[in-house]
């Protein structure tokens, strides 16, 4: 009976106590916010509705593929082949280049901007709930197996838009105007008939789209200038077959012709001015007349400018509108538990009042952290844009350097510039690399540059604004004889090296005192430790921001020399370079070119502008019997080169070189330690 008993009362005291769970739940918890600060729909992006524009992707990539392989098809019909059973049919249909990558000249601008809609619509995939538009409501497991074939599908959607353009055709220039119009027209309806969507923030999508926007405006007004001008001017056989010829002629002009030398060739001392004048200019890039940077890296460069902005865009929407609805949303309660903590200031902690001084303060540090947030992502930015000017401007110099054949210039050991399967790899994936380095550089340096701004804002801003907080202050205040001792330590060193240990000579210095020497050296050994930790910290910290601010570059090593082919970046930049130079040398383009270019009537009948490529096969020499002294002196003068070019040191001591050292691109200057 008393089990019975006490067993139904502690049911009936369970039933009462879920009864009550509401009680005691709106006891613990405060539902209702005390001051809103904004209205509920603009806190919370998800209350956002999902908006289907009129063409949803899916219906437009449903209509727009077939298109787009009915229009490679067509092209193809444009090309002939070049190796592959020329006879069957004339040569058609042929294989489509998407561009001429080791060309100089053509629409560098127009293949551009078609990587940059490749490389924004892949940025855009990453984060969405179907990667492949014609595949809706795709599964969790099976949404990275999509996202792995849209990596495949995007490039060939978007191939027509830069096949139209080396087809080089008056068909292929209209059919690349209707493609891009297209293409312009459905994304801005999209746009604007859903400007707001609840992924991640609501404008991220529009603002996420603006690069693939802007580079369709570009191309529908470029494919019309090109389609007008193929009607309105007439061009040559050999410059409409030939591209890149009108940059050779420049760059021979620029380099063989003879500049004076401007003032005296001594050596005038700059001023502090001058020189920091001289170190800003070479962060900015300036064309130069008879050279231009070779259209892998105009694609690199484009690339990480566009990474740059959508990585910034992406980092700013997912962090300061959270932060923005933590501090609308932050209530007494939540500030009596941080007072209790200890992590605001309080007068009176122990006894909680009207804590409307410390809500303001818990928002002031939240609106801290936000500025801190936006400011060290504009530095990052600026830092990663400046450091990609910087790396145009390296670019140039160490082409310009290779072609005048000054491979210690620019490496550090002789490099034998021919391709090979490494150099091909590296060159395919260079713009690749460039694009991902700048990517995670800008990510490095937010969250070195926000910790930094963070820890000196409130740790030195924020408590000499309010007199609280200065626990560093203190620490500081109570070990000042401690930095006293190692400031005394560093300066009595670098007095006792400088007048009692080092003995002044007219062309030399010598070591003198050294019993006095070895005595000071032993005695500071323990204060010297101390001083280490500290050049320990520094060096710690330097090589830290060193390297990431320099982690987009590729053009230098972020690792020691003797280790520098361990950094994949440089290694791929260095591999890059071989090709470049062996296969789009300006002055063994043009050569090639003179050789090909239409003869007049005494010239060689049945040479073809378009054989560039099998240039020096088809040339056709003259059957004149050569004399014996013009053959001693051809002899002679190929010895000579190759001399020179297995021992580039002696190019120095030449006649010419030493009465002019300018002659024939050559300079006297010393490798690089």
């Amino acid at each position: 009976m008393a089990a019975n008993g006490s067993g139904g009362m502690h049911d009936a005291l369970l039933d009462n106590g879920f009864a009550g769970t509401d009680d005691l739940v709106s006891d613990w918890y405060i539902y209702e916010t005390m001051e809103p600060a904004m209205p509920q729909d603009d806190m919370f992006p998800s209350v956002i509705p999902d908006c289907d524009p009129t063409i949803s992707p899916r219906l437009y990539h449903t209509c727009m593929a077939p298109v787009s392989l009915a229009v490679l098809a067509g092209l193809s019909l444009l090309v002939k082949r070049r190796r592959l059973h020329r006879s069957c049919w004339n040569g058609v249909p042929g294989l489509l280049s998407p561009a001429n990558f080791l060309e100089e000249e053509g629409n560098r601008g127009l293949v551009a901007a078609v990587f940059g809609i490749l490389f924004s619509s892949l940025c855009v995939l990453v984060l969405d709930r179907d990667p492949l538009p014609l595949i809706a409501h795709s599964s969790q497991s099976t949404r990275e197996y999509w996202k792995i074939l849209a990596l495949l599908y995007y490039p060939a959607f978007y191939y027509p838009l830069i096949a139209c353009a080396t087809v080089r055709h008056r068909v292929s220039y209209l059919v690349g105007c209707l493609l891009s119009w297209c293409h312009c027209v459905v994304h801005i309806w999209q746009k604007v008939d859903c400007p707001q969507s609840p992924k991640i923030y609501r404008y991220y999508s529009t603002l996420s789209y603006i690069p693939i926007i802007l580079c369709l405006v570009l191309l529908s007004l470029w494919y019309p200038a090109l389609l007008i001008r193929s009607f309105t001017t007439q061009e040559e056989t050999l410059d409409k077959e030939v591209t890149g010829r009108g940059y050779y002629k420049k760059y021979l002009k620029a380099v063989l012709s003879k500049r004076p030398r401007k003032g005296s060739s001594t050596k005038i001392e700059e001023s502090l001015l001058s020189r920091v004048q001289t170190y800003l200019r070479s962060y900015i890039y300036a064309p130069e007349e008879g050279f231009q940077i070779p259209l892998k890296l105009i694609l690199s460069i484009t690339m990480a400018v566009i990474a740059v902005y959508q990585v910034a865009l992406l980092l700013l929407v997912a962090v300061i509108p959270t932060l923005q609805i933590v501090r609308a949303g932050m209530t007494k309660d939540i500030v009596v538990l941080l007072v209790q903590f200890g992590l605001v200031p309080s007068e009176s902690p122990a006894v909680p009042g009207d804590m409307e001084k410390e809500l303001n303060t818990v928002k002031y540090y939240l609106w801290s952290l936000e500025v801190c947030y936006i400011c060290s992502l504009v530095l990052c930015c600026l830092l990663t844009c400046a450091m990609l000017l910087r790396t145009l401007v390296m670019h140039r110099n160490n082409l310009k350097a290779l072609y005048q054949g000054a491979v210690l210039d620019v490496f550090y050991k002789a490099h034998i510039l021919r391709p090979s399967r490494q150099a091909v790899v590296c060159w395919m994936s260079f713009a690749g690399f460039q694009t991902a380095f700048a990517c995670l550089g800008l990510l490095i340096q937010q969250v070195i540059f926000f910790i930094c701004s963070v820890g000196f804002t409130f740790l030195f801003v924020i408590p000499l604004q309010s007199g609280t907080n200065t626990h560093l202050f203190k620490i500081i205040q109570n070990m000042w004889p401690f930095w006293l001792t190692l400031v005394v330590a560093v300066i009595v060193q670098n007095l006792a090296a400088h007048y009692q240990f080092l003995e002044q000579h007219p062309l030399r210095k010598e070591l003198t005192n050294r019993r006095a020497l070895y005595i000071v050296t032993y005695l500071l050994f323990p204060i010297n430790v101390l001083v280490g930790v500290l050049a320990g910290v520094w060096r710690m910290v330097i090589s830290g921001l060193y390297n990431a601010v320099h982690f987009c570059q590729l053009d230098i090593s972020l690792l020691n020399r003797g280790v520098e082919n361990f950094d994949p970046g440089y290694h791929t930049y260095c591999h890059y370079l071989k090709i470049e130079v062996s296969q789009s040398h300006p002055v063994m383009k043009a050569f090639c070119l003179l050789l090909l270019q239409l003869a007049g009537p005494e010239g060689p009948p049945g040479l073809r502008a378009s054989n560039v490529e099998e240039g020096i096969q088809l040339i056709q020499p003259k059957k004149v019997p050569p004399s014996r002294a013009r053959f001693k002196q051809s002899r002679a003068r190929w010895w000579l080169v190759y001399t020179l070019l297995n021992n580039p040191s002696l190019t120095a001591c030449r006649k010419t070189a030493l009465s002019d050292p300018t002659a024939n691109g050559t300079q006297l200057s010393s490798p690089k330690p």
